[in-house]
């Protein structure tokens, strides 16, 4: 169905972007509710005022229109959905999609940005770069088996390897047994071989120990920056596959920009350490505000943790195993080239993948926010100023009007200066 279609889901969201309401207007709804009733109440006490001193009906009378007109809250009307219309279609055009007005509050307080590794500071394209056999191991053998138990996995990591081996072997044999321990690795039986892939502890938990020059060859990987896969069966770890995942051009440029926005970029991941910092320090994010070897399931409790910290927490994913984490930070980026998942569960879609694009998301809605708040200042401040001089009837009712249609073209001017937005 059209509904259905991606095009369509973007077009209903800046739909209900631009007719929601933001916090700040419901506070302005509030005071109108107040103010109107006030302001006729001061009307007829200037019409009563000004004949109780003495002065003509007439002039009685064009006061207390004068009050009226001036006071018609017009441009309190305009003051925050205007700024809204224009600010969330300027982010569509930038591909940010804004999900709702209230993000704009959430994008105001945020003062800490976790960032999710693979796909999102990194390309999320693995390629197998070494295949490191033990001794006296076929290191074809390595790859192919590997490969095969691979195949059935959905992570990045499997995928690479999966791939590699079916470029050099064609297809591969089947698996018998597969099963997959989230976070850790895969099991299963590839011909007379039981065989297990993934990291060292699941390993571990088999009873296969890594030997002196396998886990050179792995701390030197994951010194490089690249992740370590460990392959063994028949009671024997039986080799090193290294795994790297290019970092994007723009990631390091995005660090600065949300550095200079007064956030604190905090990378997490479930790469071993070694491996996430250094990728971290390629881009710019503190050894210490590295989350490394975290399970899929245990993104939400890091962002918990330092919501608990007191940080205002603001999280940018793009797999299934991010949604969670997304739902749970006070804002949540979804890149546009992730999981449907991860769209949905997401405050602010960033169409183009380009991890720049969270920092111009922030920066527009912070924008977009201050325009709202300068609306609905000069707005009342209007009213505060011009409503005694009329009360004392220095005001005609036509000059009155004037002044009332500029304040209102004042607000959706000052709106349409989100047009002139750049990234």
């Amino acid at each position: 169905m059209g509904a259905d279609t991606r095009l369509a889901q973007i077009a209903q969201l800046v739909v209900e972007a631009q007719t929601g309401k933001a916090p700040v207007q419901r506070l302005a709804d509030r005071v109108s509710m107040i103010f109107v009733p006030a302001v006729l109440v001061f009307a007829v006490v200037t019409l009563v005022a000004t004949l109780a001193t003495g002065h003509g009906a007439v002039r009685a009378f064009t006061a207390a229109v004068a009050v009226l007109i001036i006071a018609c809250p017009c441009a309190l009307g305009l003051a925050t959905p205007t700024a809204l219309l224009v600010g969330t279609g300027r982010s569509a055009q930038l591909g940010l999609l804004i999900k709702g007005p209230e993000v704009l509050e959430s994008t105001r307080r945020v003062d800490t940005i976790v960032l999710d590794k693979t796909g999102t500071v990194t390309t999320g394209r693995m390629t197998l770069h070494a295949v490191h056999p033990a001794a006296g191991v076929d290191p074809d053998e390595l790859l192919q088996l590997a490969g095969a138990l691979e195949a059935g996995s959905e992570h990045p990591i499997a995928a690479a390897i999966t791939a590699a081996a079916q470029t050099r072997f064609g297809a591969l044999p089947p698996v018998d047994g597969f099963a997959n321990s989230a976070g850790l690795g895969v099991t299963g039986t590839v011909g007379t071989h039981a065989v297990v892939v993934g990291r060292e502890s699941l390993l571990a938990d088999w009873g296969l120990r890594l030997d002196a020059d396998l886990g050179a060859a792995k701390d030197a990987a994951e010194a490089a920056g690249r992740t370590a896969v460990l392959a063994g069966w028949d009671g024997q770890i039986r080799g090193v596959l290294v795994v790297g995942d290019a970092v994007k051009p723009s990631s390091a440029d995005a660090i600065t920009d949300l550095r200079r926005l007064g956030l604190r970029p905090v990378l997490l991941t479930g790469d071993n350490r070694r491996a996430a910092i250094a990728i971290a320090e390629t881009v710019g994010i503190d050894a210490a505000d590295v989350i490394a070897e975290v399970m899929p399931e245990d993104k939400v409790a890091a962002v918990r943790d330092l919501q608990a910290q007191g940080r205002v927490v603001a999280m940018v994913g793009d797999g299934v195993n991010d949604a969670a984490a997304l739902a749970q930070a006070d804002l949540g980026l979804a890149m546009g080239s992730g999981a449907d998942v991860a769209i949905e569960a997401g405050d602010i879609t960033l169409v183009s993948g380009d991890l720049r694009a969270a920092a111009d998301g922030i920066r527009l809605s912070r924008r977009t926010l201050r325009i709202i708040k300068g609306n609905l200042f000069w707005a009342f401040a209007y009213n505060v100023v011009l409503i005694p001089v009329a009360a004392f009837g220095l005001l005609s009712p036509l000059i009155a009007g004037a002044a009332m249609a500029f304040s209102s073209v004042f607000v959706v001017t000052n709106s349409l200066r989100l047009r002139g937005f750049q990234r």
